[in-house]
């Protein structure tokens, strides 16, 4: 072979394989929009195989070339998983192959409820868009603007055994003192401040950090934790803090122990435990105040004080000339017969307007009922109390008992009794698991028992009886 043509066909063999590596690069890249597309979408999904309980970011992403009138984006939830909106939507513009878009971003929450394949559907625009000077002189295009996002399959992997419980499943998981102090004194508290970091939790989820133990040293009080949940990306994020206050008993070192949190690793696919180093405190002596025993009161010796009183009494006039002050009692006397006499006079005037019936400017107007949105609220973002409260004011009871006696459902009545039960209880179970369990039996509203008259409105029938 002649050498030009070897160096024609090292030519070729070479352009043959930058086509090859750019058809490559192209394809793994995501197929770009129609050049004529005034709407699309796109899904973004932080895991494609998650665990069982784990929590996904969904972001939606509606691209929008015109300007709109109106429109509906909407995301449905899959069999065999729950699905919730997350924080407000998001207005940007970004330029996509050279033409300028209006952009909104809204994101979603998906936990899992089983393992198995899983479709997630995909996300759909409706709109109307507003036409222009031409479209609306020569009648071309009716506005209207649609668009849909490729369905997006999820293999969901089961709880693998011997994973540390609480089952927790996150991407990571950090811990951290932001206050953590060195030195101290007997009898005055210092303050530690513990901050978690969980990529891939949301407050439902996470666990309450365990309290400092501190042993026979020193007493340990715990604040109420703070949260704060935003997104990383695509995928969930909170911040919990919580403020610990220990008191040292007596001058020394004190060690108190640092936190331990299990956790399953999401990524690796393996446990792992999130750890706090051990605080070393150098208590000192506290001040004289704070540590010297409260002296116990002395009896009184009637032998010694009585003599002196006498003695008292006999250097001035007779006792019976002491002054006392009548005109304060006399006041004090009068008060009180005036407030009776209040008193009196209103239980008069009530039996009366009790018995006459009170006008209707005076009857007190019925609170509005908590609606299911409030309720899923509180279920996703408050504690039991509060959800016990909401659900008696819907129901109109009393606290828990009357909540479970005027339930009809009873998954429901077993639900709210798991959760009580996994709050006060050691062996009661896990507080997110129960938790997403009252959100199932609870997802579209309380069932009450129907009562066995209908309510009297007070009002006359429509139509009189006979006709």
């Amino acid at each position: 072979m002649s050498a030009a043509r070897f160096t024609r066909h090292l030519g070729a063999s070479l352009v043959g394989l930058w086509l090859l590596l750019c058809g490559v690069a192209q394809a793994q890249q995501p197929a770009p929009p129609p050049a004529n597309a005034t709407a699309f979408l796109e899904m973004e999904v932080d895991d494609d195989s998650p665990y069982v309980q784990q929590s996904v970011g969904i972001v939606v992403r509606l691209y929008y070339a015109s300007q709109l009138l109106s429109g509906e984006l909407g995301l449905d939830a899959p069999d065999g998983a729950s699905l919730q909106r997350i924080g407000q939507d998001r207005s940007l513009v970004r330029e996509v192959n050279g033409r300028r878009f209006n952009l909104v971003e809204r994101r979603y929450l998906l936990i899992p409820e089983r393992s198995g394949p899983l479709l997630l559907p995909g996300a759909r625009f409706e709109g109307r868009a507003a036409g222009g000077f031409f479209d609306e002189m020569f009648g071309g295009g009716n506005g209207r603007l649609r668009a849909t996002a490729p369905d997006r399959p999820l293999q969901v992997q089961p709880q693998p055994p011997g994973a540390p419980q609480p089952w927790l499943p996150l991407h990571d998981l950090r811990l951290r003192y932001t206050a953590a102090p060195d030195r101290g004194r007997a009898g005055e508290a210092v303050t530690v401040v513990v901050e978690a970091v969980a990529d891939g939790a949301t407050r439902a989820q996470f666990p309450e950090l365990p309290e400092l133990d501190a042993g026979a040293g020193a007493q340990v009080f715990a604040e109420p934790a703070q949260f704060d949940e935003t997104f990383s990306g695509s995928t969930p994020q909170l911040k919990l803090t919580r403020r610990y206050a220990i008191v040292p008993r007596e001058p020394g070192t004190l060690v108190v122990p640092g936190l331990r949190l299990p956790w399953w690793d999401v990524r690796n696919g393996q446990a792992q435990t999130a750890r706090l180093p051990d605080l070393t405190l150098a208590v000192g002596q506290g001040s004289a105040a704070g540590n010297s025993p409260v002296p116990s009161p002395t009896p009184l010796d009637t032998r010694e004080a009585l003599p002196g009183l006498d003695n008292a009494l006999a250097v001035g006039s007779d006792p019976a000339a002491v002054t006392r002050p009548w005109g304060w009692i006399a006041a004090a006397v009068g008060f009180a017969l005036l407030w009776l006499v209040t008193l009196l006079w209103a239980w008069r005037q009530r039996r009366r307007l009790a018995a006459r019936g009170a006008p209707a400017a005076a009857r007190p107007v019925a609170a509005a009922r908590p609606g299911l949105a409030q309720l899923r609220q509180q279920m996703d973002m408050a504690g039991l109390d509060e959800v016990i409260d909401t659900l008696a004011a819907m129901g109109q009871v009393q606290g828990l008992q009357g909540v479970l006696e005027h339930l009809s459902d009873p998954a429901q009545r077993q639900a709210l009794t798991d959760m009580q039960a996994a709050r006060w209880s050691p062996q009661g179970g896990s507080v997110a698991q129960a938790r997403q369990a009252l959100r199932r039996a609870f997802h579209d509203g309380p069932h009450w028992q129907q009562s066995a008259s209908p309510d009297h409105t007070g009002l006359a029938p429509l139509y009189p009886p006979g006709r």
